[in-house]
């Protein structure tokens, strides 16, 4: 465990030392070598340019003989990380392991996966499956998670994502990324009918006030819906599990939106919002 320790401690030092033209960054949590955080910045020319990724890291004991166990603590958009646990699919972190490998040189393979997607050994088959039939869905959707999630909040969406996805109007209880994304729900059409303020401010009355329960459960989800869910990395069976309470599939998902963009699941994306909790937002929706 010592000479474990050493190692793991030259090589933060070393990185350390790098980081001024590297931009890759290698820190402890707490005193504990054995739990890191990597960060690095997305490769130019591809949906992740511009954004800071931030990699959880675990040492194990037996260390540089075993390999590196890493997830991302920032939400990606890839086929070989999970959208909604950050789990990565790369083979130098299970059979293809060297000694010879370092926390650095790790990361940096991360960092070159992100620009090339393994799509047919996925660790996330619904995005493999978007990238594998829609290029440019896939490169859109990645880019706008990048925007909203890997850069500290100090950029907006740009281009044509920006333009389906900029809010129309805000309001001190959402952060703009949230009225953005609530906007882009409410303005699909799908299951909400819109009001119109003397601000000019649209609002949604749900279909709940239209349809009964037993018709809103027994709907399957639109196209719309399912791409909501994945562009905003939503959980879909709770979305499932409330529809089938009644409440229609696109006041879960803006009400999820909301939740989501505030304190504290803003600060991570990956925990799961407690069943009581948005049953309690939902019903103050209607």
């Amino acid at each position: 465990m010592a000479s474990r320790n050493k190692r793991v401690m030259k090589e933060i030092q070393d990185c350390q030392r790098e980081s001024a033209s590297t931009q890759i960054n290698i820190k402890m949590v707490g005193d504990d070598l054995s739990n890191l955080r990597g960060q690095f910045p997305g490769p130019p020319n591809s949906p992740y340019e511009g954004g800071t990724f931030e990699v959880a890291i675990e040492v194990p004991p037996r260390y540089p003989f075993e390999p590196l166990k890493m997830k991302f603590v920032t939400k990606v958009y890839h086929p070989n990380v999970s959208s909604q646990s950050g789990a990565i699919c790369l083979d130098i972190l299970k059979d293809a392991w060297s000694p010879v490998l370092t926390l650095k040189t790790t990361l940096v393979s991360l960092q070159s996966l992100l620009c090339s997607p393994e799509p047919n050994d996925p660790q996330d088959a619904e995005v493999a499956k978007v990238y594998l039939s829609d290029r440019s869905v896939y490169e859109r959707t990645a880019r706008y998670w990048t925007e909203m999630y890997a850069s500290g909040g100090t950029k907006k969406p740009s281009g044509s994502t920006a333009s389906e996805h900029r809010p129309t109007t805000s309001t001190p209880s959402q952060s703009t990324a949230a009225a953005a994304a609530v906007a882009a729900i409410g303005g699909g059409g799908g299951g909400t009918s819109k009001s119109t303020t003397s601000t000019g401010q649209q609002q949604g009355s749900t279909r709940l006030k239209s349809s009964a329960p037993s018709e809103i459960a027994g709907r399957s989800l639109s196209n719309e819906v399912e791409e909501q869910i994945v562009t905003f990395g939503l959980d879909r069976p709770t979305v499932n599990r409330f529809q089938a309470m009644g409440f229609a599939p696109d006041l879960v998902i803006k009400t999820l939106i909301e939740l989501k963009f505030q304190p504290p699941y803003s600060n991570n994306f990956s925990s799961q919002i407690p069943d009581d909790e948005l049953l309690e937002a939902l019903l103050l929706a209607q």
